[in-house]
């Protein structure tokens, strides 16, 4: 994936792959030791009603990085 600096990611809209709207950007999580991205956090859709994410505990979904799979005007996850 190119890279894409983290100013333009924040607020962007997080779609899985199947085409259904997950949420919005709330902020990315790492490693502090290797410096690795971990987890997108996303404040989910109104709309969501299930996700085989886990969350925070605020209700914010854990969305692994390796599931992303594109970055354009949208987020999309592997789902």
């Amino acid at each position: 994936m190119a890279e894409i600096l983290a100013e333009n990611l924040s607020g962007k809209a997080v779609m899985g792959s199947d085409g259904k709207e997950l949420g919005m950007l709330y902020n990315i999580t790492m490693d502090a030791k290797s410096g690795r991205l971990e987890n997108l956090v996303v404040e989910p859709d109104e709309m969501l009603r299930e996700s085989e994410f886990p969350t925070d505990e605020r209700g914010r979904l854990l969305v692994p990085v390796p599931r992303v799979q594109a970055v354009k005007d949208h987020m999309i996850v592997d789902r």
